[in-house]
């Protein structure tokens, strides 16, 4: 059996964001993290998607302490923030198979907090690449696929995560679908899920709507709008995989279980995933 936790479901800033004293911030009752998955595979191998801040309370909330091999989708703040925490001052780990594209691992050898800790022996570097799986041992696969995103650090890849029965894709960032669909060759999103053998997928949720920042020019931090990507689907049908929302930014509406928006995302078929959920695969 191949099971993946949902360790966390916000964009990188979490919920509530630092700084943020607006209503959709104040006076939570639940906290939720940067997004992160922890996978345990058929033979008992611990393996984590992302390295946030709030590693401590992910190893809580997915019953595991160790890790075997820390996967990255790419150098943004709140995916690898939590690195330094695998350290001699922290937990002091050993011996982490950490999977980066030839991009991350330029950037990991070159930031000295993180060359430091490959010195020590806290990872071993593994790159991947996009023909390849990346892991490959007993009923557990996974896959890298290459994103467009923002690329002012390292290049972005989602992960395929195969077990004996389904597979899952994560995809917490991309710059549009346009951009997506393009690179992959593929005219719809149904299209390119099918053609990937996708069951159950992940996906971008970062913002309702292209004005939910306000004044903000949200051309600096591109993301399909949920609503758009609502237009996209329609209603689900017959043979359609699960599509859960992910990654959400602060501002989001779909935090709100009774909001008019989260109805919405419902009533069509789809979903919005929660902490803690978790997929046998």
């Amino acid at each position: 059996m191949v099971e993946v936790t949902v360790l966390g479901i916000a964009q990188d800033g979490g919920h509530p964001q630092p700084g943020c004293l607006r209503p959709c911030c104040a006076n939570l009752t639940e906290h939720h993290y940067p997004v992160s998955l922890g996978i345990r595979s058929d033979e008992g191998t611990n393996i984590l998607i992302e390295a946030t801040r709030h590693l401590g309370d992910q190893f809580t909330l997915w019953g595991q302490t160790h890790v075997d091999h820390l996967l990255l989708t790419h150098a943004h703040f709140g995916h690898v923030d939590g690195l330094g925490l695998f350290g001699r001052e922290t937990l002091s780990a050993q011996g982490i198979h950490l999977h980066v594209s030839e991009e991350m691992y330029h950037l990991v050898d070159q930031t000295p907090q993180w060359n430091l800790m490959v010195q020590q022996g806290v990872f071993e570097i593994q790159t991947f690449a996009v023909d390849a799986a990346l892991y490959n041992k007993g009923e557990l696969t996974i896959e890298p696929i290459r994103i467009p995103h923002r690329d002012e650090l390292s290049d972005m890849h989602a992960f395929i995560i195969r077990g004996p029965n389904k597979s899952l894709l994560f995809l917490p960032d991309h710059d549009t679908w346009d951009e997506t669909l393009t690179v992959h060759k593929c005219s719809t999103l149904r299209q390119w899920l099918s053609a990937m053998r996708i069951d159950i997928a992940l996906i971008d949720g970062t913002f309702w709507s292209e004005d939910e920042l306000g004044g903000r020019d949200q051309s600096k931090v591109p993301h399909p709008p949920v609503l758009q990507t609502l237009n996209m689907l329609g209603e689900r049908e017959d043979g359609d995989p699960e599509i859960f929302f992910t990654h959400l930014n602060h501002t989001n509406p779909l935090y709100d279980q009774d909001s008019e928006q989260m109805k919405q995302v419902s009533q069509l078929g789809w979903g919005v995933v929660h902490q803690g959920q978790r997929f046998t695969l």
